[in-house]
């Protein structure tokens, strides 16, 4: 499998709040009072919808959410004619295809998210339906995970995924929470690549945290930036993130990818609509695809606020945006257009498996199992 190269991207690390100094009276400064008032605005909003959740939760088993193909909404055949395509399939999950690869984020394909307790998840239910049939998904090459937060990690829809030529990378001591069965599971910790057959990709520290439970705050959290040999294409995959300059320069990209949404109240750990837009120029991206939102209730917000706000900081830039539609496709450059022939799906099945690139030293593996 890929390895951990002992190289580090060059740029700015992720953006960290600053606790300000007391006041010099014995009073608490400004930066505590705003972490007083922000646990308090964060209390309310989580009284004001788990309470009603968690006792739907109680009556209803989780479930896999999935459509007949008669209800799937997404274009797959434009989607495989492209040399770079995605499309998003709710909160943080994308379809990517870029170099001949098929690549799902955060994939979370169920009802409802939260802590399974026998046949019952207590957690948030799913506001918009998935807008895809999951057997009509392409075979999927390789799964990027984040961090282990419930709403990203989510075991019963890697289980549906589950093949020996599927890789999956995450993030640094979330590996064990992977359910078995896949071809590797490899960690890739802040600042390392992997060297994968016609992708390189990079780890990156965002501003969010990564504990799944309580007692676990050891847990990492990522980034990802993929470089396609050969057609030059790249992609940012922002994960969840608070405002930051970590992705500055990183550009020229393609296609970046960030949350907009559940900013309200956490806006300390989700960048709201104006900051992506600002990390989104920062990155230097091409175009946009905005992701976490309007799937689950996890912020304060109204679920068309995200967008209309992101709409509005574009102003005469929207176009920029794409993909804003769940199930709808974006593509870059045909293959038509380049003089390439279209890849057969045999030929694709083929070519799947990944393996360590010759010049990735197997040393400095990334951790799998």
């Amino acid at each position: 499998m890929a390895g951990r190269a002992q190289q580090r991207l060059r740029g700015a690390p992720a953006g960290r709040a600053i606790d300000g100094a007391g006041s010099g009276d014995g009073r608490p400064g400004p930066a505590a009072r705003g972490k007083f008032s922000r646990a308090a605005a964060v209390t309310r909003s989580g009284l004001s919808r788990y309470p009603r959740q968690l006792l739907d939760s109680m009556r209803t088993k989780h479930e896999i959410c999935d459509q007949p193909a008669s209800a799937c909404l997404l274009d797959l055949e434009r989607l495989t004619r492209s040399d770079l395509a995605a499309t998003w399939l709710g909160h943080a999950t994308v379809l990517l295809r870029i170099n001949g690869k098929h690549i799902l984020t955060d994939p979370v394909f169920s009802e409802r998210i939260g802590v399974r307790v026998g046949t019952r998840c207590l957690g948030v239910s799913r506001i918009s339906p998935l807008p895809v049939c999951l057997d009509r998904l392409p075979p999927i090459d390789l799964v990027l995970l984040s961090h282990a937060h419930f709403d990203h990690l989510d075991r019963p829809s890697l289980r549906r995924l589950i093949s020996p030529e599927t890789l999956v990378v995450t993030a640094r001591n979330t590996a064990r929470l992977v359910p078995r069965g896949f071809g590797g599971v490899l960690e890739l910790d802040w600042g390392h690549f992997l060297d994968l057959p016609g992708i390189k990709l990079t780890s990156i520290q965002p501003a969010h945290w990564g504990a799944r439970t309580a007692l676990d705050r050891h847990r990492r959290y990522n980034s990802y930036l993929l470089d396609a040999s050969g057609t030059g294409h790249r992609v940012l995959f922002g994960g969840d993130t608070a405002m930051t300059d970590a992705f500055d320069g990183l550009g020229p990209l393609d296609l970046a990818i960030f949350g907009i949404g559940a900013y309200e109240p956490w806006d300390h750990h989700h960048a709201n609509p104006e900051q992506v837009w600002r990390m989104f120029h920062g990155a230097r991206a091409e175009r946009l695809l905005p992701i976490h939102h309007s799937t689950f209730p996890l912020g304060q917000e109204h679920r068309d606020e995200p967008m209309q706000r992101l709409l509005a900081v574009a102003g005469t830039e929207q176009d920029r945006i794409v993909a804003r539609n769940m199930g709808e496709v974006w593509a870059a450059f045909p293959r038509s257009s380049r003089g390439r022939s279209t890849a057969t799906r045999s030929s694709s099945r083929r070519s799947r498996g990944w393996t360590t690139s010759p010049s990735t030293p197997a040393s400095c593996c990334a951790t799998s199992r």
